[in-house]
């Protein structure tokens, strides 16, 4: 910065800068003050909309914990259509489709399912949530004859925690084409992953590859561990 040699040089030359860039400064300053505030206004939009979502997944999770019929589902289905129209962008909504996916399988609306996996998957959700949902895609479309394009979900994805999971379901798309070395192939890698998970292998997954592999009972078990 310039130094002046005189107290009145430097209060001339201040005076002259206030002429040319005190407006602007004003500007600024109110612009930032608008901009701050109108974050804290947004962060506490986006908390009352958390809060109103979680309301709405609460009365939902409620009408899954009742029978299951009747009323009860007719009210999950308007409570999870309800949080996708209104908090489309909330994790709530998210599961609040999957499920939706899930009634729509046990119906046998297999094409409503696919609908609200993929919306889901456009909503930009969670890797955890993403994985869920591509997994429970490739089961609906393997359901609904197109293997194919089951495995090509399954093999383009990274599953990390899902990994067991993901090669049970290949395991199985390859059962329903009668490729039995191929599901037999996953369901070994699934065991293998299965084993080395917290929650360990599933007697389905064992019994799966039990039926298929000449394999000794005795050796699978000792496979997980």
């Amino acid at each position: 910065m310039e130094t002046y040699r005189t107290e009145e040089e430097q209060v001339e030359a201040l005076k002259k800068w206030w002429e040319e860039n005190g407006r602007s400064t004003i500007a600024a300053v109110v612009l930032a003050l608008a901009a701050g505030f109108g974050w804290q206004g947004w962060q506490q939009h986006q908390q009352a909309q958390a809060e109103q979502a979680s309301v709405l997944y609460e009365e939902m999770m409620q009408a899954v914990g009742q029978s299951g019929e009747g009323d009860q589902v007719d009210a999950l289905k308007t409570q999870g259509e309800r949080l996708k129209a209104e908090y489309p962008s909330s994790t709530y909504a998210q599961f609040a489709a999957l499920h939706l996916a899930r009634i729509a399988v046990v119906e046998g609306r297999l094409e409503d399912a696919e609908s609200e996996l993929r919306w889901v998957l456009t909503q930009g959700p969670a890797a955890e949530v993403s994985l869920l949902a591509e997994l429970r895609l490739a089961r609906v479309k393997a359901a609904m004859g197109e293997s194919q394009v089951a495995l090509g979900i399954l093999g383009a994805a990274e599953p990390g925690a899902y990994a067991a999971a993901y090669a049970e379901a290949e395991g199985d798309v390859h059962l329903d084409l009668g490729d039995n070395a191929q599901a037999i192939a996953a369901y070994e890698r699934a065991l293998a992953l299965a084993a080395a998970s917290e929650g360990g292998a599933s007697e389905a997954l064992r019994l799966k590859l039990s039926s298929l592999s000449p394999v000794p009972a005795r050796e699978l078990a000792a496979a997980e561990q």
